[in-house]
């Protein structure tokens, strides 16, 4: 007899993302958009909630979080209380939120990235090998649509965060472009007097976010307490096809 699927519900479920993770879901084998939680009807869940205190809320075995800092530590809060594993992309958030993130990692398994690309994944390991070039000019850029309110992006300054840590110095301060509906790119500019690198990714939609998000839920269900990254599942996902 096939195993039950995993219960999954998604905070801010009628925004984009959510819209976008909810059809990933629906063609999932073996997760279930079951609880989309916001202020509006939430379509493509099997039911829509308004408050984490419905009962529904319980039910879930594990959240996916795409809100904003304001409800942040509201979700996080609830997922302590009640135990659940939660995947948050929500960016934006302040030294006391990342605070509290480490803190709720003690109790419940808890992935947080700025950017739920596997792509932007691998380009965050790339980086480590840029210790080698380390006495070139570096800049880290982004463009992105013009509602985007973070700027620079949280995707640029955990590239430029990481770029720092390889090459042993600060840099400067990401270059941010806002304008029409880019879904996001960010190139690193490795330059020096004899050669320029560039490393670029572009997302070409949100499902790409939201693919990500839905492959970290389903990595994270089982886990143990701790913060994980984006990084962890891609890393094991590595391991398990022998590289």
């Amino acid at each position: 007899m096939p195993s039950a699927q995993v219960k999954v519900g998604v905070v801010g479920a009628g925004g984009r993302m959510g819209q976008e993770i909810a059809e990933i879901l629906s063609r999932h084998k073996k997760l279930q958009a079951y609880a989309g939680f916001d202020p509006k009807k939430a379509a493509g869940f099997i039911c829509s909630i308004k408050d984490l205190k419905a009962k529904e809320a319980l039910l879930v075995d594990v959240w996916i979080d795409f809100s904003t800092p304001s409800s942040f530590e509201d979700v996080m809060d609830f997922a302590v209380k009640n135990k659940k594993p939660l995947v948050s992309g929500t960016t934006g958030l302040t030294e006391k939120n990342k605070s509290a993130l480490k803190k709720a990692s003690q109790q419940i398994p808890v992935l947080w990235a700025s950017n739920m690309s596997l792509g932007i994944a691998v380009l965050n390991e790339a980086l480590r090998h840029f210790a080698e070039i380390s006495d070139f000019d570096f800049q880290v850029e982004e463009v992105h649509h013009k509602h985007k309110v973070d700027k620079p992006s949280g995707t640029a300054l955990t590239l430029q965060e990481n770029l720092e840590a390889a090459v042993g110095r600060k840099l400067p301060e990401p270059l941010a472009i806002r304008g029409g509906g880019v879904y996001g790119i960010h190139k690193i500019w490795a330059i020096s007097d004899e050669e320029q690198l560039v490393f670029e990714h572009q997302a070409l939609n949100r499902a790409v976010f939201a693919r990500g998000a839905v492959r970290a839920a389903e990595w994270l269900a089982n886990k143990k307490p701790g913060l994980y990254t984006i990084r962890d599942v891609l890393l094991d996902s590595d391991k398990k096809r022998g590289k």
